[in-house]
Order: structure tokens, then sequence, then C-alpha cells
């Protein structure tokens, strides 16, 4: 008798896509990653947490479908993960307007563009 109830791992719920927008922390790394593929490093610097809490986020975000990574030598480089549903679309856009008018998202982005992580050590 087929499960026809269960859902392909690929594919996140809308109940985990929720949860892992509810922290803020989250939040501002899907804001920084909308901009585009960021390094850990450069992570780190802007939200100013140490490698380890950065990385148990992205690692909750990249559960529930929302980030991809690639390694480069030591270092991960995360990206948001293409949208699988027409619902994780709206997600996503609805995530980007709600950033523009947000003070602390807009600083974040700022930092972004200043960090110089790529002549750095870790890229």
């Amino acid at each position: 008798m087929p499960d026809t109830g269960t859902i392909a791992r690929s594919t996140p719920t809308v109940e985990g896509l929720f949860r892992a927008c509810s922290d803020r922390t989250r939040l501002r790394i899907l804001n920084l990653l909308i901009a585009g593929e960021t390094c850990v490093c450069d992570l780190m610097s802007v939200l100013d947490l140490p490698q380890a809490k950065v990385s148990r986020h992205l690692a909750y975000l990249r559960k529930n479908g929302l980030v991809r990574a690639r390694k480069q030598g030591l270092w991960h480089h995360y990206r948001l993960a293409s949208c699988n549903s027409e619902f994780h679309t709206q997600l996503i856009a609805c995530l980007t307007y709600a950033f523009k008018g947000d003070l602390i998202y807009h600083r974040d982005i700022k930092q972004l563009k200043r960090s110089d992580c790529k002549s750095a050590v870790c890229c």
C-alpha cells in the first residue's frame, strides 16, 4: 500500500519554511543571501556572531530547503536554494519586500558590500 501522505525530503514543508523564518538571525542570513552567494566568514562579520552559531543557523536553513552550500577550500559559500514550489517562491518574494523597509536588514546589506573577506585568509 503506497504512502500518499509523505512528501519527498527535498521538498520543504510549509511548517519547516515558517520555522526557518521564525528566528531573527536566520532572517538576517536570508536577507544577506538574497543579495547573492556569501561566504560564511562574511556572514560572521556582518552578524557579529561566532562561526559555530552562524553554521548552526545555516544548517537549519539548509535542512528546510532555503539555502544551498558549496565548499571552497576550508570555507563554505551559501546561496538561496532554488524555489521548488509556488509557496516557496512567494515566501522569498515576501521576505525580499519586507527586508527593504527595515533598517537592520538595510544596514546588514551595506556592511556586506563593504566586507573585504575575499582578500582575507578565508577566501
